[in-house]
């Protein structure tokens, strides 16, 4: 990471991002500064392997490859649910818990597989996990920023709610009764581990 702060040019921006839950998100919180954002997809930029073991250095990969290949600065997200209990996981393997044997992702799946492995931990295992959000702001020349959000919560079962995406529907944020799929867009977009680091990336890059 290069020391010092730059700033980001209004003008287009990439988000280096094929999820449509995360750009829908990511979209939303940009849509006050002017910035005229563009998604990978629609770039028809390939998405790359995320060979990193830690948020960053997906995030990284990312942001990196949709800047090179747009010429245009590129901000990735890379985020994940981190169980206490589980030893942290599945952390950056958030995504693939939800990999099918036909290339798609099944969220249920995922949900049940971390509901399955605490449950075998017994009745008395805490349920506490964390969502982090890590996203890298990168430029063409390879100058690259990070910024991290975190929001600590309850898991609970069976998952509740329709809104949202991947692990929300078991994920009750701190000093909340609902999960993140019983809130409306506003009301996660107000306060999650996405926006905290947006909060964080806002403060550096405007």
């Amino acid at each position: 990471m290069t020391a010092g702060i730059r700033k980001l040019a209004p003008g287009r921006l990439v988000i280096a991002t094929h999820n449509a839950g995360k750009l829908r998100e990511m979209t939303a919180l940009l849509a006050p500064y002017g910035m005229e954002t563009v998604s990978v997809g629609v770039l028809g930029l390939p998405e790359p392997d995320e060979t990193g073991t830690q948020f960053a250095e997906n995030a990284a990969i990312k942001a990196h490859s949709a800047a090179s290949l747009s010429g245009l600065p590129a901000l990735a997200d890379d985020s994940g649910l981190c169980v206490a209990a589980l030893g942290g996981e599945p952390g950056v393997y958030t995504a693939n818990w939800a990999e099918t044997a036909d290339g798609t992702r099944d969220w249920t799946q995922a949900m049940t597989r971390v509901h399955d492995r605490l449950a075998a931990l017994g009745p008395e295992v805490s349920r506490a996990a964390t969502f982090v959000s890590t996203l890298a702001l990168a430029w063409p020349d390879g100058d690259i920023r990070f910024f991290e959000g975190r929001i600590d919560g309850t898991l609970v079962w069976p998952p509740r709610g329709d809104a949202g995406f991947g692990y929300d529907p078991m994920f009750v944020p701190l000093g909340e009764t609902r999960t993140f799929a019983e809130m409306t867009f506003e009301e996660k977009q107000a306060n999650n581990h996405r926006a905290r680091a947006f909060a964080a990336f806002v403060a550096s890059a405007f």
